[in-house]
C-alpha cells in the first residue's frame, strides 16, 4: 500500500503507544512522516520504553521516511517553531495526527481523583489544550493542502474513564472536533476524531506483566498500535472524505469500512457494543 507517496505527516507525541503506532501505520503507506515528543533518547527516568530515534528507524524501515523534531507539546513557543520549519521544509502539510496527551503513570488506579497524583491535570494541558495550540499553528499548512487533521480521542468522553481529568480532556477534544471541522470546512481541510479500541502499547505490556489476572483478558481483545495509523491511511485516501468532516470514528468502525485486518489476520469489533456509538452534536451554529 502506497497511498500516502509524496504526502507529508505530522504525528505529535510519537515517542511510543498510539502515536508511533499511528507513525508507523502511515510510514507502510509510503509517507513522510514528522514525528514530535520531548526527546530524541529515552530519557533514563522514563518507565516506558520507546524514543524518537526509534520510531524514525522503524518508519524508514517500514518503508516511510521519518523525521524527529523534539517538541514540548506544553510550550506554544516550541509547536509555533514547529509549525514554521514544516512551513520552510515542505510548504504544506497533508496530515495532522493530534496524539501527545500527558498521561500521568497512575492513571488507572482506582481511586478517587484527590487521591490520585496532582499530574493528572496535566492533561488537559497536554492532550486537550496542546491540541488546539497545534492546530492554530498548523491551520494554515492544513489549507494550503486541503489537509486532514485527526485528533485521537476515546470513548471516556461519555463514560467514567481514568477519573475526570483524563474524561474532561477527551470531552473537550471532541467538541473542539466539531467545531474546528466547521470553520475547516469551506476551505477544503477534514478534520475527524478517532477514538481507538484498547491498543497493545508498551504501558499495556507493563501492566500485563506487572497484574496478568487483571490486564491478560483485556490485551487479547486489543488492537495494535500499527492498526490506528493504517485505518488513518485509508480514511485519507477516500475521495469522499470530506463528507465526514466533523466525525469521531472508532477505529474499528474504520476497519470494518476498509476491509482492514488487524495483525492477528482479523477485523476488530466495534466498541460501539459496549459505550455505544461516537458522540454526535447539534447542528446548529451560532456564531
Amino acid at each position: 500500500m502506497a497511498g500516502l507517496r509524496n504526502k507529508v505527516c505530522l504525528v505529535t507525541g510519537a515517542s511510543r503507544g498510539v502515536g508511533k503506532g499511528i507513525a508507523l501505520g502511515l510510514a507502510q503507506a509510503g509517507a513522510t512522516v514528522y514525528v514530535t515528543g520531548r526527546s530524541s533518547e529515552q530519557p533514563v527516568d522514563d518507565l516506558l520504553p520507546g524514543s524518537l530515534a526509534q520510531t524514525v528507524a522503524e518508519i524508514n524501515a517500514a518503508g516511510g521516511k521519518g523525521i524527529a523534531i523534539v517538541c514540548d507539546h506544553g510550550d506554544d513557543a516550541q509547536v509555533q517553531a514547529l509549525c514554521a520549519r514544516l512551513e520552510r521544509e515542505v510548504g504544506g502539510l497533508d496530515l495532522l495526527v493530534n496524539s501527545a496527551i500527558a498521561l500521568p503513570s497512575d492513571i488507572v488506579d482506582t481511586k478517587p481523583f484527590w487521591q490520585k497524583s496532582f499530574a493528572q491535570v496535566n492533561m488537559l494541558t497536554v492532550g486537550l489544550r496542546s491540541n488546539y495550540v497545534m492546530a492554530y499553528y498548523a491551520a494554515p499548512l492544513l489549507i494550503k493542502n486541503k489537509g486532514l487533521m485527526v485528533s485521537i480521542s476515546s470513548p471516556g468522553s461519555r463514560c467514567y474513564m481514568h477519573g475526570p481529568a483524563y474524561g474532561a480532556g477527551k470531552a473537550g477534544t471532541d467538541k473542539m472536533t466539531h467545531d474546528m471541522a466547521h470553520d475547516f470546512k469551506p476551505l477544503g481541510v477534514t478534520v475527524i476524531g478517532l477514538w481507538p479500541g484498547v491498543v497493545r502499547t508498551e504501558r499495556l505490556e507493563m501492566l500485563k506483566e506487572a497484574d496478568p489476572n487483571m490486564y491478560q483478558g483485556i490485551a487479547n481483545m486489543s488492537e495494535s498500535a500499527a492498526l490506528q495509523g493504517q485505518v488513518l491511511a485509508a480514511f485519507f485516501a477516500d475521495a469522499k472524505r470530506h463528507e465526514d468532516t466533523g466525525t469521531l470514528f472508532y477505529t474499528a468502525d474504520l476497519a470494518q469500512r476498509y476491509g482492514l485486518k488487524d495483525d492477528n489476520g482479523l477485523v476488530p469489533n466495534s466498541p460501539a457494543g459496549m459505550f455505544g456509538p461516537p458522540t454526535t452534536f447539534s447542528s446548529i451554529v451560532i456564531e
